[in-house]
């Protein structure tokens, strides 16, 4: 599998990922995607996700098989970091 780089996810900020849980897909949207500060010479540019899911279940921490029809299946680590009106924030860093 290639490296995924912040240039595969910034086309597809707002636009919405499903996780697989058991049965079920659960909808989270990529609501940003940015470039962090990272070590010189790394293998790829380290950057972050910012993903919004609107259910007021807090999903815990962990990889979740998400799915795109642009990017296809990927597991994602998943770590709840706020809480909003609107659901609940979750981040993904790639370093």
């Amino acid at each position: 599998m290639e490296l995924l780089t912040l240039q595969h996810f910034s086309a597809h900020v707002n636009e919405t990922f499903n996780a697989q849980l058991n049965d079920s897909e659960v909808p989270f949207v990529l609501v940003e995607a940015r470039s962090v500060q990272g070590s010189p010479g790394a293998m790829r540019e380290p950057f972050s996700l910012l993903f919004r899911n609107g259910s007021s279940f807090l999903f815990p921490q962990q990889t979740y098989v998400m799915r795109h029809p642009g990017l296809g299946e990927v597991g994602i680590f998943l770590v709840p970091v706020a809480r909003e009106r609107e659901g609940f924030l979750y981040q993904a860093v790639f370093n």
